[in-house]
């Protein structure tokens, strides 16, 4: 079920949509329960709230003509409903279940042959959850008591731990016919799902509950308060798994990873790191203190402290940082190094190259083996279009040297200290600017008088 609009998350972004460890909201449990192997898997959504970009490759969609509830909800979905032999149903504002929870649900369900299997949880403290009345007798469910209003339950009921977490399996055939009996004669003038239970039990039907081991199943979303607290508990679990396959987190109370971010065994993840999106970590890499890396790819035995990459892959033995950012198409081969204070955007640096510090290289090629000094400044935009510089293998660029591009500088060439290049360098030539040094005697004193002269003028 998608189709609340979350009035309570105070967002233009629809609520299903926001982001828990950079998956939206509503792809949780649809991964969930599309790993517990169903037939057919449908999200029911609102008509006036667009969620398609969060639903995963292949979810089918029902809609809901207008926000009638629960009950609404799944009577918008009775055409599928009466095709299908089982229908587990889940919330899409609780992300953290599980494949293996709803699986257990699946399975208690079939063991008992019951109608309807209400999945529960045991709290410390149940708060306004609904509780779970259980026949004495036989230990299948009574009745789900509501505690959010005062009056709704007794104080014995209240004191009862067992709460409804509001996923469900049901037999298709009874589940249909339950819906279109139930009403919405209520305050809200909305159809609950609940309300299902009791004809299912009138008919002499079994109606089990069944508890799950995971407790974060109670950990629905409201509002932003919620989705940092259940944030967290993923945030928890991504690197409880990460660490559990033999990466070390060296603090994972200051370390973000998210969901769909892998991590080879051996690699280490420094404090203040961030792994966001479709980011991926070789063996033996070190990652951090303080970088965030954004759909970026490293191989292996990579160093990147303190920097900043997004879009861009980084291969086997690189040094990156400290300091560093590289932007999207940025491409480090085998052994090059992007140093302290160092930008790269769409470039090549070839296999062993080196960018050591206080460069910025954009839109280049850089050969193997090659070496730009500190102040490197590929100058790739003439304020109409970008154009490439292209560095050949084992070429030494000066400090504070400038290329202009369109411009290539061959194999094994030089440039001088402060050079402006404009024009192609051949193979093994050293480039030099004119510049004539001119020294100016007295400037200072000149300089001083001036200052002089301005300030007594001042009224």
């Amino acid at each position: 079920m998608a189709a609340g609009e979350g009035m309570r998350m105070r967002s233009s972004l629809p609520k299903m949509l926001h982001p828990v460890c950079g998956r939206p909201m509503v792809a949780w449990p649809i991964l969930a329960a599309r790993r517990a192997g169903p037939a057919r898997l449908a999200a029911i959504v609102s008509p006036d709230l667009d969620i398609s970009a969060g639903l995963p490759e292949g979810t089918e969609t029902v809609i809901q003509p207008e926000g009638d509830g629960t009950g609404g909800a799944l009577r918008a979905a009775l055409d599928p409903i009466r095709e299908s032999e089982t229908v587990i149903v889940l919330s899409g504002d609780h992300p953290l279940i599980s494949a293996e929870t709803i699986a257990g649900l699946l399975a208690a369900h079939r063991e008992s042959g019951a109608a309807a299997t209400v999945m529960t949880a045991v709290l410390e403290d149940p708060g306004s959850y609904g509780r779970i009345v259980r026949d004495g007798e036989s230990g299948d469910l009574a009745r789900i008591v509501e505690a959010k209003a005062p009056g709704d339950a007794t104080p014995e009921e209240l004191e009862i731990r067992e709460v409804n977490t509001g996923a469900y399996a049901f037999a298709a055939a009874p589940l249909a016919e339950a819906l279109e009996r139930i009403g919405n004669d209520n305050a809200q003038g909305e159809y609950y799902l609940g309300d299902v239970l009791p004809p299912l039990r009138e008919a002499g039907l079994r109606v089990v509950a069944h508890a799950a081991g995971d407790l974060a199943v109670t950990m629905g979303i409201n509002d932003r308060a919620d989705l940092a607290a259940v944030e967290a508990e993923a945030r928890r679990r991504i690197l409880e798994h990460h660490m559990l396959a033999g990466v070390t987190v060296v603090d994972p109370g200051s370390t973000w990873v998210d969901a769909e971010v892998e991590i080879a065994a051996d690699a280490r993840i420094e404090p203040g790191t961030s792994l966001r999106g479709a980011t991926a970590v070789g063996a033996g890499s070190v990652v951090g203190p303080l970088t965030t890396l954004i759909d970026t790819r490293l191989g292996e035995n990579v160093g990147v402290p303190h920097s900043y990459l997004v879009e861009c892959e980084v291969l086997d033995g690189c040094s990156v940082g400290p300091f560093a950012y590289l932007r999207p198409g940025a491409h480090l081969e085998l052994g090059a190094k992007a140093g302290a204070f160092v930008e790269i955007k769409a470039s090549r640096i070839g296999e062993g190259a080196k960018v050591p510090h206080l460069a910025y290289v954009g839109d280049a090629e850089i050969g193997a083996g090659s070496n730009l000094g500190a102040g490197t400044i590929t100058a790739n935009y003439d304020g109409f279009r970008k154009h490439r510089t292209v560095i050949g293998d084992n070429a030494r660029i000066g400090v504070d040297t400038v290329l202009i591009a369109p411009v290539e500088v061959g194999d094994s060439a030089y440039t001088g200290a402060g050079a402006v290049i404009k024009d192609d360098v051949p193979e093994g030539a050293l480039a030099v600017s004119d510049n004539d040094q001119r020294n100016i005697e007295g400037y200072a004193e000149r300089r001083a008088a001036e200052m002089r002269e301005e300030e007594e003028e001042r009224p």
